[in-house]
């Protein structure tokens, strides 16, 4: 019988080798960052900063780019200042990179060694760490009776004069 990949039933398959280059969104974010173009960067222009820097012909990774570029518009890690899809011009969020850097201090901080004490039940750790919270809670304040509602009559009318 003849195999369905194409090769000798004998030959084992080649495994795949890994690119020399980072991922595409990593040489797209790169190259907007490094270009720093007050209006956005083009998409020619990332093409020709991935060709200089890395090597690679920018035209075989072409639609790679233009996928990242849409997805990244709509997941909001790029703003999109100009065009439609992925031809205008592209800047990187101000929330990503700001994004990025609290998200690895925040899994550091995350990371800590619990302490080998015993643990308390919730509620009693809820109700001493809000004796503990400086934001003191609003006083109620008691509620106002509602205004009759007046008919659109008797709203339009003058209040008699007492003889």
């Amino acid at each position: 019988m003849a195999s369905t990949t194409g090769l000798p039933s004998g030959a084992a398959k080649k495994p795949r080798s890994k690119p020399s280059h980072p991922r595409t969104s990593d040489m797209v974010d790169a190259a907007i960052k490094s270009l720093k173009e007050r209006g956005g960067s083009s998409l020619q222009a990332i093409k020709k900063y991935i060709a200089a820097t890395y090597k690679l012909d920018a035209e075989k990774l072409s639609p790679f780019i233009k996928k990242y570029l849409k997805s990244g518009v709509v997941a909001k890690k790029l703003v999109q200042t100009k065009g439609k899809g992925a031809a205008g011009s592209f800047k990187l969020s101000v929330g990503s990179a700001a994004g990025e850097k609290k998200a690895s201090v925040a899994s550091s901080a995350g990371k800590r060694k619990k302490s080998p004490t015993k643990k308390k039940p919730a509620t009693a750790a809820v109700k001493k760490a809000a004796k503990k919270s400086p934001i003191k809670p609003k006083k109620s304040l008691p509620a106002k009776p509602p205004k009759p509602k007046l008919s659109k009559r008797a709203a339009g009318r003058k209040p008699a004069a007492k003889k």
